[in-house]
Formats: C-alpha cells, structure tokens, sequence
C-alpha cells in the first residue's frame, strides 16, 4: 500500500493539500480555545442588546405609571413649592432622556440610586431582600423537577393506566388552581387545621436549619406545585410519543434492553431538551409568583420590596427590581443554551 493511501492528508507531488486538509485548518485557525466557550461568547453578545431594551422598557412603563411620584412623598397637603423641592431632590425635574441615562451609567459603576421613601440605597436593600427570594425560587426549582420528573417517568411507563390517569387528573387540577389559591389553601391546612408549619414570616438559614425550611415549606409549595403539573404533562408526552415512535428506542427493544432502562436511558436523554427549553421558558413565572407568595406569607424578599416600592411610587426601587426579575429570565434562557450544548456536542458546531 502507498503512503498515499496510508495517509489520506499527505502533499500532493506538486506541494499542494488536498483540500480537506486545508478546509479543517482554516476552521480550526478562525477562533482558538473551546468551542463551548465561543458559544457562550456569542450568546453573552446577544443578551447585552436585549438587555439595554428591557432597560428602556421598563423606564417607559415607569414614567407612564398613573400619579406623581413628588407629590406622594411630599404628603397631598402639600404646596406646590413642598412639592417642587421633592421633586427636584428626586431628580424629577430632568428630562426624561437625561433620567434614563443617568440611571444606566449609574448601572455600570454598581451605583443603584436609593429610595425615595427609606433613603436607604437600593443595592442594600437587594444585598437584605435578594437571599429570601434567591431561596425560594431555587428551592421551588428543585422541588418541581423532584416531583414532575420520577412522576412522569412511571406514568410513562404504563400510558393509559391506572396511575397515568390519577397523575393527569391531579396535573390538570393542580394547573387550573392559581398560586396563590394555593397558597392560601396551605395556610389552611398546615398552618391552621395541623398547626404544623407557621402561617407568616421567614426564619434566617443562620437561625437553624429546621426552623428555616419550615418558615419557607409553604412557599416553596405554593410555587413549585403548579410548575410540578405542568413539568409533568409535558414530561410524560413527550415521553410516550418517544416510546411509541422513535426508531431508537424499536432498536433498543429488539437488543433486550428492559422497557425500563429503555425509557431511562434512551427516551428520557431526549425528551430532556424539550424539558430544558419548558424550565428555560418558565424561570421567569416562577421569578415573578414570588411577587405574590412573599406578599401571602409576610417573605421579606425581592418580591414584597417591589410591590411595596409600586404602592408608595418608589420609582428607583421598583425599576431595579423589575429590571433584575427580567435579566434573571434572559440568563436562564443563556443558561439552557450552554447546557443544550453541554449535553449535545453537536449543536457547538452547528450554524451560527
């Protein structure tokens, strides 16, 4: 056999590459380091713009809000030149363009502003509110994929069956009550009739462990349960349309691989990146129901701060929290982008 023949890649007799060659240098010569890394350097780029947008909208929707922000701090019996002066030490009394910009370069250099009502800066007031809320959603993450995840599994297994029945039945119900009906409901049951869990106020994790997951059960509950549904619903299709369709799992079972491993192994790997996108798309629900649930259960977290701010026209606490709840949504979704990646190699190289 030649060394041509042995080595596919080997110069051609006049010095020239075969063109193979050539083509995976120039590939591997347009950008060093991981390809993982490059994907996430291009999805960091197309959040900043987004990003910016958000920002703008929720100014827009701010300075269209009914009211004036001077006069309910200054007291309605208040004269015009009271009511001047606060609106002046508000920054009020600027163009909007000028506000907008100011808030944003403020953004960069880690400033926030401060409250209009407290005084108090508004990155503190995160630094104090933002553990409770940042619990509560993971908490409520994990507790929903705890539950939808082995639920669907062995409805799955048995489509049409006794327990596959019982779940959709539960599933529907349990999206067709709001969280906080549920919330409420909890309150009820534990806190009232059981007298097992505490109907209001949030225990510190440095307090104890035990007294903090109590404080923050019904919560949890309160958020993670219809997520849980729906995970399900969507889980458990997707599973039996992979078992019942897919030319890889046809293939497995006729290796003698159990129905079980089959539906572990090979249909839930790919109904994952369904459930990915669904978890993806659904992080900001699940940010957002905090604004309610923390209301319910007296939770001194982002959530209440924000609805309070919007009650007493806070404009600076209520635009820094509107913008953090939306820029945790387009993280989530950058995030699921890196983990499609993670767990197909494939989509790193795909088409830009």
């Amino acid at each position: 056999m030649t060394d041509t023949a042995v080595h596919p890649h080997a110069a051609r007799p006049d010095g020239t590459k075969p063109p193979g060659r050539q083509g995976r240098g120039v590939t591997q010569g347009a950008g060093n380091g991981s390809p993982l890394l490059r994907l996430f350097g291009r999805r960091l780029l197309m959040t900043i713009p987004l990003l910016l947008a958000i920002s703008v909208l929720v100014f827009v929707l701010l300075e269209m809000m009914p009211g004036d922000p001077a006069r309910n701090q200054a007291g309605m019996d208040a004269s015009e030149e009271q009511v001047e002066a606060v609106r002046q030490r508000m920054g009020l009394d600027r163009p909007a363009p000028e506000r907008y910009f100011g808030w944003l370069f403020g953004l960069f250099r880690g400033d926030l502003g401060q409250s209009s009502v407290s005084g108090q800066s508004v990155a503190d007031m995160i630094a104090d509110r933002a553990p409770v809320t940042l619990e509560l959603v993971v908490l409520a993450f994990v507790v929903s994929l705890g539950i939808a995840i082995p639920v669907a599994l062995m409805a799955a297994r048995k489509p049409g069956g006794l327990f596959d029945r019982a779940t959709m039945v539960v599933a529907m119900t349990m999206l067709a009550v709001p969280n906080f009906v549920l919330a409420m409901l909890l309150v009820l049951v534990f806190a009232i009739t059981l007298q097992m869990l505490p109907a209001i106020g949030f225990v510190p994790l440095e307090d104890g462990l035990v007294p903090n997951l109590r404080s923050v059960a019904m919560p949890v509950l309160a958020l993670a349960v219809p997520l849980a549904a729906f995970y399900t619903r969507f889980l458990r299709g997707d599973l039996v349309e992979q078992m019942n369709s897919a030319d890889y799992v046809d293939t497995a079972r006729s290796k003698g691989v159990r129905p079980g491993l089959v539906l572990w192994l090979h249909a839930f790997r790919n109904s994952s990146f369904g459930l990915l996108t669904i978890v993806g798309l659904n992080i900001g629900t699940l940010v957002g129901g905090t604004v309610i649930i923390e209301q319910i259960f007296a939770m001194p977290g982002m959530g209440m701060m924000m609805l309070e701010g919007a009650m007493s026209q806070d404009v600076a606490v209520v635009q820094m929290c509107v913008f953090i709840f939306a820029a945790v949504a387009v993280l989530a979704n950058l995030v699921v982008d890196l983990m499609y990646a993670v767990l197909d190699p494939r989509i790193r190289y795909g088409s830009h």
